[in-house]
């Protein structure tokens, strides 16, 4: 027991000075006997100008010349250079480029870039990830470590070993011309915090890190690459700020260090040194007084920054002495070398301090693979290094910084969309497109494009609350972010008069020339203009995200660290399948395969579908065209006659408002609530059965068929006109209009009609036209009114509605039916369905025209419990009432009005949802169905009606459904 106790003991201390030894010696490798006797093998084997080689790591691009190329293998065979660092040009050609060079370097090589924020700092088909600044607003640390391990991910990917990030330069000075917008901000705890998780996530994924630029590049207006920019502070105030996150990122295992090109004097005592090479700052302070046993690099010695002082190949021996290991973009690699060998032959330089360096890079070989080479594989790369999981990490990024730091009177997110008329101004040099399109997406947003501020003013004089996006270039961190004078002149005069919401996507610093905001009621910082920044600030104004970030610099009254917390209206977000546990490749490709393969066998000539989870939207695409004549391609705002939806969309929600408030109950008689009932058949079927079609209704009347030629099957000018008059008052179509009063008849020819024999399960449409009475009755409104005014506007489902030609192009609406059966015409923009075209195409059964988007919100109510949007429609209670099978032991798979799962055999659904989910479908070709226990929303919009209503291949094919049983293969979780 003894012995076993002491080997335990013994193990332990070995494995936790093996982990310190990590830790201070970033550049061992997990098996470090191996890696140990592999460099000093390679170092054994290699001649003193070998040695030397290994030192310089010179520049690239892959889109350099032939003759560049040329030069660079000449440098691997006559110099033996020890690493490249690639900059400008394209991923492939990189690829192929770091082949060809690894292939004839006898010792490989290692690779460096700039990838701040990715590969796209330097190639194009890359991905951008956010900016250190915009990564210091985020508040959970955790989401800056994805962001550098994905980063890390694509480096590797890429055949890159050494990345030159993170940047922990203190950005102080909002004039720093250089680093800005790459710092994490000012705050030097935020900044280390930020340094070290960034670094963790990059190191896990096998790529080393490197902190710069030593001693601190945050407090100049100067460039480095053009000149020597000063710091002159005292060393107490340096160690306190500047060179503050170096320590802990150091205890943090940071692989290497960059050393800036500056003129500090209170910690070179060599006057007019720059600190790149000076031995007290490399080697006294980094070395010695910090404990760094990681790679040491240079900046850039062509810098001007360092150029201006010596020759090249001084440079690069001066920097040697100084304590660098690696010298990076050598002016003159072949001098340099000459006179670091010459340095070492007449012993001004040892073998120990060679050896010390050239180890210490082959160490790093080892720890990233180079001890076993492969090849970059070219194969898919430009998709590896654009994934879907980029969109994910960036999505997740950019959510947690947007940064809120003023709301008065809580402006934001904006509550009561259906009492504000909202305009949009954009400013600034840079699209702004996708910002527009996801604020309209919540409610109707007018967009202000006059060109002086006059006539921008006059358009907004209808206007109560005012968007003013201010978009910059978002290709780099360098772009100009400030406002021209004439921006702030608009901005202050517009918020004189209006509420305004100011929503900058540049560097927060553009808010220091803006000094006077007393008018402006709310602003936000989204940082970025990039098409996802765009998306989420704007879901964020409408309260389908929170706000979370916090300022990471101070603008002049407005400290650092500012940050208000908004949280949210449970309005439906938009992003990405895999935030909320679905696969997208399942999702997409599946679902793109069955709706083309639909359109292809002629099931209807377009369609749209969306798909959303936990209230996000996460599929929402449109395809085909209006009709098969392939004019007018479906748009996300193409707007379907969603047929007997209707009943969910329009008549229920309206009947659960009642109900909630306690104005009827389920089980109140028809002849009760419906007067001109008392008397009939009808008079004593509940509410509830009606609803549950378990109330012996027929299925239908057809209500035309009495109002044709019984010989020519035309409408009988008894019952038509082709002009409006007070006797024909109706409108059924274009130029036909329906004698005054019909309307009144069909109610009665309903109540008139006959029951069915037996009590059981037949879905019928008649309830519903007695369900449009009882409402316009009860109110007093028709329901073209009650919708848009009780739903509709407060929702923001804006393209939702009866009769959509009195708001909308027709060139927006999706034909139903060439009829040639009664209205013989095109049917577009009036509803398809005869009985609800009786009623001037407002029925209770059918008649509301919608898009999937306005749908997908409506139904994510009814997920909500009657809430969305920061208001409660119905309670909790209502919803459960209505959503309940009342009888299934009758066979009856029916809720109150809502559909439900099939019971046995075939059924509306896929047979893969829960028995709580609920829905309904149309006979135009529509579909929607919630299911609360997966929090799914779908939605399948068609017109597989037209040219003719005949046409029911779509209905055969279980396309829907199919579809709806694709979602559930799906989920992840």
């Amino acid at each position: 027991m003894a012995f076993t106790r002491n080997l335990t003991i013994l193990l332990f201390l070995l494995f936790t000075t093996f982990a310190f030894g990590q830790e201070r010696y970033p550049l061992y490798a997990n098996d470090i006997v191996a890696q140990r006797a592999w460099v000093d093998s390679v170092y054994q084997q290699m001649t003193p100008k070998e040695r030397i080689g290994q030192l310089f790591m010179v520049d690239i691009f892959s889109s350099d010349p032939q003759v560049k190329i040329d030069k660079i293998k000449k440098l691997i065979k006559e110099e033996h250079i020890g690493g490249l660092i690639f900059s400008k040009g394209g991923p492939m050609r990189q690829a192929k480029l770091n082949n060809e060079f690894q292939a004839m370097s006898k010792t490989k090589l290692l690779v460096g870039m700039d990838a701040e924020w990715g590969l796209a700092m330097r190639l194009d088909s890359t991905y951008a990830f956010p900016w250190n600044m915009t990564l210091g607003a985020i508040q959970d640390n955790n989401i800056v470590k994805k962001v550098g391990k994905r980063i890390g991910e694509h480096s590797k990917r890429l055949g890159v070993h050494i990345n030159f990030a993170p940047v922990v330069d203190i950005n102080i000075n909002p004039a720093n011309p250089i680093i800005g917008n790459r710092s994490f901000g000012e705050d030097k705890v935020n900044v280390t915090e930020k340094a070290i998780a960034f670094m963790e996530g990059m190191q896990e994924a096998g790529v080393l890190g490197s902190a710069k630029h030593f001693p601190g590049h945050g407090d100049t207006d100067k460039d480095s690459h053009k000149t020597l920019p000063t710091l002159n502070f005292t060393k107490e105030r340096l160690q306190s700020v500047e060179m503050y996150p170096y320590k802990p990122i150091i205890e943090n295992g940071i692989a290497s260090i960059m050393v800036a090109h500056l003129n500090v004097p209170a910690l070179v005592p060599e006057e007019g040194v720059p600190t790149s090479i000076s031995p007290t700052v490399v080697t006294k302070m980094l070395k010695e007084e910090y404990l760094f046993h990681g790679l040491i690099f240079t900046d850039a010695l062509n810098m001007k920054g360092a150029a201006n002082f010596k020759e090249p190949g001084d440079i690069d021996l001066a920097a040697f002495k100084a304590g660098n290991d690696i010298l990076l973009i050598s002016e003159n690699v072949p001098s340099a070398s000459a006179k670091i060998l010459n340095a070492l032959q007449q012993g001004e330089i040892t073998e120990e301090r060679l050896a010390h360096s050239v180890k210490k890079i082959l160490y790093a070989k080892y720890k990233v693979g180079l001890h076993n080479y492969t090849p970059v594989t070219t194969k898919n790369l430009v998709n590896d290094l654009n994934s879907r999981y980029d969109d994910i990490v960036y999505s997740e990024a950019i959510e947690n910084a947007i940064t809120v730091t003023k709301n008065n009177n809580n402006v934001i997110p904006v509550t009561n969309i259906d009492q504000k008329k909202i305009a949009y101004v954009g400013l600034g040099d840079d699209d702004g497109s996708a910002f527009k399109q996801q604020l309209r997406k919540y409610a109707s947003i007018e967009n202000i494009t006059t060109k002086t501020l006059e006539a921008t003013q006059e358009k907004l004089a209808d206007f109560h609350y005012v968007i003013i996006g201010f978009h910059r270039s978002n290709a780099n961190p360098w772009k100009s972010y400030k406002f021209t004078k004439e921006n702030i002149r608009w901005i202050k005069e517009i918020a004189k008069t209006k509420t305004v919401v100011l929503d900058l996507f540049v560097r927060p610093y553009a808010m220091l020339d803006l000094q006077d905001t007393q008018d402006i009621e709310a602003i936000i910082h989204s940082y970025q203009n990039s098409k996802l920044a765009q998306e989420k600030s704007a879901q964020l104004i409408f309260g389908a995200i929170p706000s979370k970030g916090r300022l990471p610099v101070s603008l002049g009254d407005t400290p650092i660290r500012t940050g208000l917390q908004s949280g949210t209206l449970r309005r439906m977000s938009y992003g990405i399948p895999e935030e909320v546990g679905v696969d997208s490749d399942t999702l997409n490709i599946k679902i793109d395969s069955l709706v083309n393969l639909g359109i292809k066998r002629a099931m209807m000539p377009g369609a749209q579908v969306l798909v959303a989870r936990r209230g996000k939207v996460i599929y929402d695409k449109s395809f085909g065209y209006h009709t098969y004549n392939k004019k007018q391609p479906v748009r996300p705002e193409s707007m379907y006659d969603i047929a007997s939806m209707t009943k969910i969309l329009a008549s229920l929600p309206l009947l659960m408002e009642l109900e909630s408030e306690g104005s009827i109950d389920l089980e109140d008689k028809l002849g009760t609530l419906i007067p001109e009932l008392k008397g009939s058949n009808k008079a004593n079927i509940t509410l509830k059965k009606a609803l549950s079609h378990y109330g012996r209704f027929k299925a239908w009347i057809p209500f035309y068929v009495s109002t044709l030629d019984s010989v020519t099957k035309k409408p009988l000018d008894d019952y038509y006109s082709t002009s409006y008059s007070p006797n024909y008052n109706i409108k059924v179509a274009e130029k036909m209009y329906l004698r005054t009063g019909y309307t009144d008849t069909i109610i009665k020819k309903i109540a008139d009609s006959d029951l069915r024999s037996r009590l059981s399960y037949k879905y019928s449409d008649l309830p519903y036209y007695l369900m449009k009475k009882f409402l316009e009755d009860y109110y007093g409104q028709n329901l073209q009114e009650l919708t848009s005014s009780h739903f509709y506007n407060s929702i923001g489902a804006n393209y939702t509605g009866y009769r959509p030609l009195r708001k909308f192009e027709k060139e927006m609406i999706v034909p139903s039916e060439n009829d040639t059966y009664w209205r013989n015409q095109k049917v577009q923009g009036y509803v398809h369905d005869m009985g609800a075209a009786m009623q001037s195409n407002m029925g209770g059964h059918a008649g509301l025209f919608s898009n999937s988007n306005d749908v997908a919100k409506l139904m994510q109510m009814y997920l909500q419990d009657g809430y969305y949007g920061g208001k409660r429609y119905f309670s909790k209670e209502t919803m459960e009432r209505f959503n309940t099978c009342n009888y299934c032991d009758n066979e009856v798979r029916r809720g109150v009005g809502f559909d439900k799962p099939q019971l046995s055999g075939g059924g509306p659904t896929c047979g893969c949802v829960p028995m709580t989910s609920f829905g309904h479908s149309g006979f135009t070709g529509t579909y929607t169905w919630a299911d609360p226990e997966n929090e799914l929303v779908y939605v399948f919009l068609s017109n597989r009606t037209f040219p003719t209503m005949e046409n029911r291949a779509l209905i055969k094919s279980g396309l829907r459904t199919t579809i709806q049983e694709v979602i559930y293969q799906s989920l992840i979780d």
